[in-house]
């Protein structure tokens, strides 16, 4: 049926607001440089990946294949050895994180999680939920997390297995916790019953397509990885994909008759177009591909920071990060370029969507509106 006339102008002016934010869009971590059209089609079905994705199911209308084929991906620039490690697609970095730590218990239910300062805060509510006893570690200036306060916390409590959430860009700062540091100091410390589980909701479509950039995956001794979809990769609807252990994962399996297959994941009903929207992206660029559109993005952020320095903003950001971080900007700047902060500073991330011509817009934008600036926008 068609909507009424007053509801098609309602849903007229919000799809010319989305236009006009989109304008303006450069301080959160999602790429809204995409084209799926061809994809169309599926929304006049309900494809729904229910169960585990290597696994048939009796709900026929699912995508499972698609996921696979992501997934198999995903484990490959994480260097995963074939068959060492399962996976599926998630509504988002949160549930990846949430799985992670659900594993963690599993494995380790008497065990405390260590996770820094600038760790994401999803990470507080899963471990609420969860049921976990926990410990904040300090965080460097950086947003790292500090080493030294990691290792005398876990030398405190080197009775209790160890559950570490390892930051690989943290949120605010773009900071990569050094995964190699926390094993030597779980090492250092006689801790055997552990396990480590790495956030790597943006960084992790970053670094595996730069050359000289730290280790944080399976080449190193880690139990887990959460990445999100709707960031690097783009996506019309927020998505993530979680990769652990296949010998930990087997250990929460469970066949459900229902679905003819087997409950592995956290959801039940998940989204079935956004393994196929990942899987598009992946097919169409391919590593090449991503290695392109990430040397584009850091770029982007070096033109970024030298700009905002010299309008005096103090920038600076973490390497191998496309995070650039600056002094806060006046509100009105906020308002409209749709800009992070916390405390002090502000944050642009030059996602492939990031243009020059924005990054120059907005510096202009932060002069004029600065409190020593006059009537004609010029500074005294």
């Amino acid at each position: 049926m068609p909507l009424p006339d007053e509801d098609k102008k309602k849903l007229q002016v919000f799809l010319e607001k989305i236009e006009c934010e989109a304008q303006h869009f450069v301080g959160y971590p999602c790429n809204d440089l995409f084209d799926y059209t061809e994809l169309n089609s599926l929304f006049r079905h309900s494809i729904n990946n229910v169960g585990d994705p290597f696994v048939e199911s009796s709900y026929s209308m699912n995508s499972h294949p698609f996921e696979a084929e992501v997934i198999r991906f995903f484990a490959g620039i994480f260097h995963a050895s074939d068959g060492d490690v399962w996976g599926y697609v998630t509504h988002g970095g949160t549930e990846g994180n949430m799985y992670g730590l659900y594993l963690a218990r599993e494995l380790h239910p008497l065990g405390v999680v260590y996770y820094s300062e600038d760790t994401h805060y999803s990470v507080q509510k899963i471990l609420r939920l969860v049921g976990l006893r926990s410990i904040m570690i300090r965080s460097q200036p950086s947003g790292e997390i500090d080493y030294e306060d990691l290792s005398a916390s876990l030398r405190l409590h080197r009775d209790v297995p160890a559950i570490i959430v390892a930051n690989i860009g943290t949120t605010m700062k773009g900071a990569l916790d050094d995964a190699a540091k926390i094993v030597e100091a779980l090492d250092v410390n006689r801790i055997r019953a552990r396990y480590i589980h790495c956030d790597a909701a943006l960084s992790g479509m970053i670094l595996p397509f730069v050359e000289g950039a730290p280790a944080f995956d399976f080449r190193l001794p880690i139990d887990s990885i959460s990445v999100s979809g709707h960031k690097m990769i783009g996506s019309p609807m927020p998505c993530g994909i979680v990769l652990a252990k296949r010998t930990t994962v087997d250990r929460i399996a469970r066949s459900v008759e229902y679905v003819g297959t087997l409950d592995t994941t956290l959801s039940g009903s998940r989204n079935g177009i956004t393994p196929v929207f990942l899987w598009y992206a992946i097919r169409s660029l391919q590593h090449e591909g991503f290695r392109r559109l990430v040397a584009d993005c850091l770029e982007k952020a070096d033109y970024t920071q030298a700009r905002l320095n010299a309008a005096g903003l103090n920038a600076w950001r973490n390497p191998h990060s496309i995070t650039v971080i600056f002094d806060r900007p006046p509100k009105e700047v906020l308002d409209q370029w749709s800009i992070a902060v916390h405390g002090p500073i502000a944050h642009v991330i030059t996602m492939p969507h990031v243009t020059k011509r924005q990054i120059d817009a907005l510096a202009e934008h932060i002069t004029r509106a600065r409190p020593d600036a006059n009537g004609c926008g010029e500074t005294r």
